[in-house]
């Protein structure tokens, strides 16, 4: 069974710098794009950045030039790097793979997400 494990998350003062990885487990033979969302207290959850499987990148208006995101397809983990952190990014992050394919599966399978870490961001 596939699953999706972040890590990372804390409490940080405004402009520290954080590092989040997800590491997908199981018997994964490929995964396509992946993701970090979040979502503050009474709102919904959002984009914050997606990376393909080659390596193409997006990010939300908010986090440009602020975060990054990157990828080590060899061992199906996704990393988000948040630097100059504000107290508005404050945010339970999730994790996403929008389409994986398992080994000896015949087919794709879509939307995996992980449970969540928390990131403060408060002097």
């Amino acid at each position: 069974q596939v699953q999706l494990v972040e890590s990372g998350g804390g409490l940080v003062q405004p402009g520290g710098s954080l590092r989040l990885s997800c590491a997908a487990s199981g018997s994964i033979f490929t995964i396509g794009a992946m993701g970090w969302y979040r979502q503050a207290p009474g709102k919904q959850r959002e984009l914050v950045a997606t990376i393909t499987n080659s390596g193409r990148t997006n990010y939300a208006d908010s986090v440009k030039g602020r975060f990054t995101i990157s990828r080590d397809n060899a061992k199906n983990t996704v990393y988000l790097q948040m630097d100059s952190l504000k107290p508005e990014d404050t945010a339970v992050y999730y994790c996403n793979a929008d389409s994986l394919l398992e080994a000896g599966s015949s087919g794709w399978s879509y939307d995996y997400w992980g449970q969540g870490t928390q990131v403060t961001v408060s002097s």
